[in-house]
Order: structure tokens, then sequence, then C-alpha cells
């Protein structure tokens, strides 16, 4: 007679069974195929509270358990300011889930609620430069920030409707302003839509965004739908008549074909497609 499973053990099972397609492989295509691991790294798993980053640590935690390289790992959970509330539940969360999380206090949301112009910008930049400092006084080289495939794609379109360039987020990239650190991405291949239905199966609740400003707007009646929703909006219709359409922009991403743009960037210059036109030769080939 199998014995039965605790609440733990059963999510955890449910991560490497039954959403094996969803969640386990593409988290270790990602892992294997972009190089995001080595062998004696030690990695900060930067730990919001949402659905994605606790999935994210999660998933490494297993990764870690069964994997022959040899790594360690360390759960950060940055407190910029957040109601008792969600940092309870933070913690409840963690206990659920097994996570040892180290918690440590800044005033971030108190900083950027000062600011009236950009203040999500400032948050997340603060956020980021937080996070590397605690990183580093603990001995890390890396740490993991839980992006999506969903992020990825909508970060490429927005890119496009609202800056008027071609960019989107990387599986990993070395901090410039940190030596020897460097971001990665363990969730670059998983959907938005399967860490939702894996949280929804094992009955676990989230925070979402606690940032004091969204709470007071949406006190205030006002219209939150930011240009991100606007994204995730488009591509839900977009599925509608073509199911693949997330995984199409995806690979896209893996298939740039880039003599066919009349214009790139290369560093910080720019060229036009004339200057290699004659040859078929790209600026840096020509070197």
């Amino acid at each position: 007679m199998a014995r039965e499973l605790n609440r733990l053990q059963t999510i955890e099972q449910s991560m490497v069974k039954k959403f094996r397609k969803e969640l386990w492989a593409p988290f270790l295509t990602a892992v294997n195929q972009y190089e995001l691991i080595q062998e004696n790294d030690k990695i900060a798993v930067c730990i919001s509270g949402g659905k994605d980053s606790m999935c994210m640590a999660k998933l490494l935690m297993l990764l870690q358990k069964h994997s022959d390289i040899p790594f360690e790992l360390v759960y950060l959970v940055m407190d910029p300011g957040y109601k008792e509330k969600n940092l309870r539940k933070i913690k409840e969360n963690a206990e659920i889930l097994g996570i040892p999380i180290t918690v440590f206090s800044t005033n971030i949301f108190a900083v950027a609620d000062s600011q009236s112009h950009a203040p999500c910008y400032l948050c997340a930049r603060m956020r980021r430069g937080h996070l590397y400092n605690k990183a580093k006084e603990l001995g890390c080289n890396k740490i993991a920030l839980g992006h999506h495939l969903n992020d990825v794609i909508e970060t490429t379109l927005m890119s496009m409707f609202y800056s008027s360039k071609l960019e989107t987020i990387v599986p990993k990239a070395k901090s410039e302003n940190f030596e020897g650190m460097e971001l990665i991405r363990p969730m670059y291949r998983i959907k938005e839509d399967d860490v939702i239905h894996w949280a929804k199966y094992n009955d676990l609740e989230f925070i979402r965004c606690a940032c004091s400003m969204t709470e007071r707007l949406a006190l205030e009646d006002t219209d939150l739908s930011s240009k991100r929703q606007e994204t995730k909006n488009l591509i839900r219709e977009l599925k509608k008549e073509n199911p693949d359409v997330e995984e199409n922009l995806f690979r896209a991403l893996h298939a740039v074909h880039v003599k066919t743009f009349p214009g790139l960037v290369l560093g910080k210059e720019k060229h036009d497609f004339l200057e290699f036109y004659p040859d078929g030769l790209l600026p840096e080939d020509k070197k």
C-alpha cells in the first residue's frame, strides 16, 4: 500500500509528474540550453512573494536535490516596505513550500512612492541594486529572477509598440555594476498560465504586486491597465485564432534573420543595411 504524501511532498511531486511537461521539462531545458548553472555556483534565488518567484525557488530546490552538479542556493526575500499581512503571507507560503528564506528590509516603497515621475522604474532599479548587494554580501556569484516566457514576449512587443526598437530580455546577463555577478532566468521557457495552473492545483495563493502606490490607485478607482496588461490582452486575443502564438513569438527570438532588417544596433553603434548590402557582410564581419 502506497504511503500517503504530505502537502509539501504532493506539491513537489506535482512539479515533476503532473506538470512535468509544463514546468519541470522547460525548466531543465532552459538550465541546460542557456548554461545557467555551473559547478560550485552560489545562487541567490530572489523571491518577491509572487507565484513566479516561488515556483522558481521550488524548481531550483528540486534541481539541487537531484543534480549531479554541486551548487548552493540562498533564498532571498527583500522587504521593500510590505504591509505586515503581505510579509506574513510570504513567510507562510515559504513554510508550506519548505523554502528556508532569508528576509532583509529596505525602504524602497517609501522612496519610490515619493517620486511623481516613473516610480515603478525607480522601484525596479532599486530592487535590483539591493538584491545584488545582498547577494554579493552573502558570497553569491549569481542571482536568479523569476521572469517567464510571457515576460519575454511581452517585453519584445512592448519595446516595438512603445519604444520604437526591437529588444527583449535574455536568459542570463553579466552585471555591469557588480563585478563577477551574473543574472539568470531559469523560468525563461515556462508559460505564465502553467504557473497559474500549478498554483491552483495545489491550492496555493500568493501575493500580487503589494506596492502601496498600486493599492492607492485601486482605492481611487483609477484605470490600472498598464502597457504590459494591454500587451497581455492582445496576445490573449491573438491566441483565440492562433493557439501557438506565444510559442511562435518565443521561437522567433531564437531565429532572428539580422540581414532582413533595414537597421541594427551593435553595442552602442547604429548601422544601416546599406553598409553591408553590397557584399552581404555585417559590420562585425568586415573587421
